[in-house]
């Protein structure tokens, strides 16, 4: 039986939110929604097990970095990917969090879709084989800007 991975979807503009879920669920993802920290909060810490977080840096009510503390503190092994303008980018995501940068823009989608199978593999490497079919066959890997390891 084929796994399916749950992502929370965490942007501040409803049709961000809508477009990456409609994307990401033909991708075969199963995919959760949060429009505020709080929401993002409520997800992470609920009975749902999540695998891979994609989060808008400038979210309502609250601060960006406070949030992925205390995400990175709870669940440390949760992958995040960190989908904003590249004005809004801080290093210092790179120093909590972050794992993954991708700037949002035309062709994010592919880029997102690539970065986060190859996030999934990481996290989940018995499942890695499965993974790669849902589309890393674009060949992409992460560098520059667009990834960043946690340290």
């Amino acid at each position: 039986m084929k796994r399916q991975y749950t992502i929370l979807i965490a942007d501040r503009n409803p049709h961000v939110r809508a477009f990456l879920k409609r994307e990401m669920e033909a991708e075969g993802y199963k995919v959760r929604l949060a429009r505020n920290g709080s929401e993002v909060l409520k997800w992470v810490f609920g009975c749902d097990p999540l695998h891979l977080v994609v989060i808008d840096p400038e979210l309502p009510d609250v601060n960006e970095l406070d949030i992925l503390r205390r995400l990175e503190e709870r669940i440390p092994t949760l992958p995040f990917i960190i989908h904003g303008f590249l004005l809004e980018y801080n290093e210092s995501f790179a120093l909590s969090t972050a794992v993954a940068f991708v700037e949002k823009g035309g062709k994010s989608i592919e880029r997102l879709r690539t970065v986060a199978v190859e996030m999934l593999q990481k996290a989940n490497p018995r499942h890695s084989r499965m993974l790669k079919g849902m589309r890393l066959s674009q060949g992409e890997s992460m560098n520059g800007t667009e990834h960043k390891n946690r340290q």
